[in-house]
């Protein structure tokens, strides 16, 4: 048998094979059940407009809250962790390696409880603020990584050239530099950022008011109080909604960061 022919056969047979799973689950299914727990239209329809004027609302000002603390504090240990002072060096390598291995549900909730008993600190805005706190901390370890990394990735020549036309360090950053590296993290920043609008959901552990519920919340206090699934379909569809306009944004900045290479 022609290698060509095997690899259609092989083909052919893993075809039939997922068909065949698919209808056995599609046969095996209770859609009665199924519809009735998952996706309730008249459950459906009491989360609205609370889902989409608080839960929604909330998510996304969440998400570019610690968005924007993360980056601003990021970009702060990544210039650290170049630093020629070793003792920053240390510091931010410390911080980033610390963060980045600890869930981010522990730092929520460590910000959230352990942290105000210890210090008898409330932090500002709640129980939400120490969450968007938690949020924050850990936000910032990943992007001061991404940072570094797009700084490391600018050509050393984009450097000599503007030290040879008499800049200083600091000002080489800020004008040559961090342009470009911003330009080429684009797309990571902005994987970061689909991050950060699903790591909202952690924020319950934090214990929120009604006010300031976001979607995994809200859909969390309306299974219990409805006693069906139907909420949690509604916000993973709100997620959606959210994210995938900008996981397309992603895949176009890639595509045009390989044309620009």
């Amino acid at each position: 048998m022609k290698r060509s022919t095997r690899r259609r056969l092989i083909q052919g047979v893993l075809y039939a094979v997922f068909a065949a799973i698919v209808l056995l689950i599609i046969l095996a299914a209770d859609w009665g059940r199924i519809q009735t727990n998952f996706f309730n239209l008249d459950v459906a329809a009491q989360t609205f407009p609370e889902i989409v004027t608080i839960a929604a609302k909330n998510t996304v000002v969440y998400t570019a809250i610690a968005f924007v603390g993360g980056m601003v504090l990021g970009l702060v240990l990544a210039l650290m962790k170049l630093s020629p002072v070793l003792p920053y060096r240390w510091l931010a390598t410390g911080y980033i390696e610390l963060f980045r291995g600890l869930p981010a549900l522990l730092v929520i909730f460590g910000f959230a409880y352990a942290v105000p008993i210890a210090f008898q600190w409330r932090p500002p805005g709640g129980n939400a603020g120490a969450g968007l706190i938690g949020l924050i901390v850990v936000s910032a370890a990943y992007i001061a990584e991404t940072i570094r990394a797009g700084i490391e990735a600018v050509p050393k020549g984009q450097v000599e050239a503007a030290r040879s036309l008499g800049m200083n360090p600091a000002w080489t950053m800020l004008t040559v530099v961090l342009p470009q590296a911003f330009r080429i993290i684009t797309p990571p920043l902005t994987n970061e950022l689909v991050i950060l609008i699903k790591d909202t959901s952690l924020l319950f552990i934090a214990g929120m008011a009604i006010a300031d519920r976001e979607l995994t919340t809200f859909a969390r206090d309306a299974l219990t109080s409805q006693a069906n699934s139907t909420p949690l379909v509604v916000a993973a569809l709100m997620y959606l909604v959210i994210t995938l306009p900008l996981t397309q944004l992603v895949a176009k900045l890639e595509r045009h960061n390989k044309r620009g290479r």
